[in-house]
C-alpha cells in the first residue's frame, strides 16, 4: 500500500509538471485572420514574439519612426520583453501593432493550450483590447 502512495505521488508530480510545460506560450501562433504567425521564445529572462509568416509583403509604413516605415514587418519584433505575473498563465510586456504603429503595454494571456490572447492597453491598463491567437505548433 505505501508503494503504490509514493507512485501515485510520482504520477501526480509528472503530471503537474507535464501541465506546467504546456503552460507556457513557446511556440507559434497564429492571427485570427491567419494572414500572420508569431513565434513566441525565451529572450533572457522574458518572452518575445517575432513574426515568422505573412501572407503578403507588408511593410512597418505606420510606425512612428520615419526611418523604419519601410522596413519588411517580418521577421520584426511585436512582443517585447514579456515577463511572467503573479497570475498563471499571464505575462506583461510591450506588444507592437503594426496597423497603428503603437507600442502597448500589455498581457500574454494563455486561456488554453491552443489558445493565446494578445491584450494592448491604454490609461494604465485599465482599457485593453485584444485578440486570440491559435497555436500552430
Amino acid at each position: 500500500m505505501r508503494g503504490l502512495g509514493a507512485a501515485g505521488l510520482a504520477v501526480l508530480l509528472l503530471a503537474a509538471g507535464a501541465e506546467s510545460a504546456a503552460a507556457e506560450p513557446v511556440g507559434v501562433w497564429q492571427r485570427p485572420s491567419g494572414e500572420a504567425h508569431m513565434e513566441i521564445a525565451p529572450c533572457g529572462a522574458h518572452l518575445c514574439g517575432t513574426l515568422v509568416h505573412l501572407d503578403q509583403d507588408y511593410t512597418d509604413e505606420l510606425n512612428p519612426d520615419p526611418a523604419l516605415r519601410g522596413r519588411p514587418l517580418l521577421g520584426t519584433r511585436i512582443v517585447h520583453e514579456a515577463a511572467a505575473t503573479d497570475r498563471p498563465g499571464r505575462w506583461r510586456g510591450q506588444l507592437y501593432n503594426a496597423e497603428d504603429g503603437r507600442t502597448y503595454q500589455g498581457f500574454l494571456v494563455l486561456e488554453a493550450a491552443d489558445a493565446l490572447r494578445l491584450e494592448g492597453c491604454v490609461l494604465g491598463g485599465l482599457i485593453c483590447k485584444g485578440e486570440t491567437w491559435q497555436r500552430v505548433r
